[in-house]
């Protein structure tokens, strides 16, 4: 979605380190996506230890409608690569495919003569999403206990229908998100992340007005290591004019222009929605996607109609 030459775009570093009430909390407070794998090979008795704390994440009705595609295998790995995936993705060890699987409940129902339209109820996918979600979670957690490191990858949507030829996904069967993980090459630094003052609200939804919330972004992306302000070229500055023209106007363009200017570099918001997850890209493919869920064997977003009607 995003021009090669644009610098990471995930956040300043935050400051590792202090007191904290016990270990869990320090692991989850410290947390921080690796991509850089050491050469190690991760146990399987360690990856055993950290699958099983996937399964026991919580569940709607304790249905458990995910499944996970453990992937070692070098070409396998590599294969991500190759598709156009970052590199390194086939660098990581070990891989782990999330995926709603609503075939093995499927199958459970037949087996013992129940009715069954899971792949057709909306209900179903907003649960099933969340609980495959809270597995690779856990998952990570586990990882971070044990040592490893982890990163996800949600771009796996742009490549549904390789993905599930190469990995064998039946009907029923969608993936969700992929986990890379292994043990890291140096330390992990947390990024900077917006405070409980922020995202928590008492009672009642309530907006921060205007200065405060541009503090409370401007303090997320700011610090001596890692600055989010990106330099302003002629290439950049022509791509989120056409950006804003397509999906705002060109008086909007117009504007977006001149604040940058204004400012002598790029926003964090107008590097993230102008220059990497471009507003005028990202909806498009809606219906494709729609259509990819459908072939997968689920009709979360039609109207469902009984057998014999």
């Amino acid at each position: 979605m995003s021009d090669s030459d644009v610098p990471d775009h995930h956040g300043a570093f935050a400051e590792a380190g202090g007191e904290y009430p016990n270990e869990t909390i320090r692991l989850l407070f410290e947390r921080g996506s690796c991509r850089d794998y050491s050469d190690r090979k991760v146990s399987e008795e360690v990856l055993r230890t950290v699958l099983e704390a996937g399964t026991h994440a919580p569940t709607g009705g304790n249905l458990q409608p995910y499944s996970i595609i453990k992937i070692g295998d070098e070409g396998s790995r590599r294969w991500f690569v190759e598709i156009g995936l970052q590199k390194f993705i086939g660098e990581a060890p070990v891989l782990l495919l999330f995926c709603i699987d609503f075939r093995r409940l499927r199958r459970w129902a037949e087996l013992e003569v129940a009715p069954f339209t899971a792949t057709s109820a909306f209900r179903h996918f907003w649960i099933s999403f969340q609980d495959t979600i809270m597995s690779a979670q856990n998952i990570c957690t586990a990882a971070d206990a044990m040592g490893l490191g982890s990163c996800y990858i949600g771009t796996v949507q742009e490549i549904v229908p390789e993905i599930r030829e190469k990995f064998n996904l039946p009907e029923g069967v969608y993936p969700v998100v992929l986990l890379c993980m292994g043990y890291p090459k140096t330390r992990i630094l947390p990024r900077k992340k917006l405070g409980v003052d922020v995202v928590v609200h008492d009672e009642l939804y309530q907006e921060l007005d205007d200065r405060a919330l541009l503090e409370a972004y401007s303090e997320k992306y700011s610090g001596p290591r890692d600055s989010r302000r990106l330099e302003i070229t002629e290439k950049r500055l022509e791509t989120i004019r056409q950006v804003c023209t397509k999906v705002h106007g060109e008086g909007f363009a117009e504007r977006c222009v001149e604040r940058v200017q204004e400012n002598g570099f790029f926003s964090s918001v107008q590097r993230y929605f102008g220059l990497h997850y471009r507003a005028d890209l990202m909806p498009e493919g809606n219906l494709e996607f729609l259509k990819l869920m459908e072939e997968s064997g689920f009709n979360w977003f039609k109207e469902f109609k009984p057998e014999g009607t």
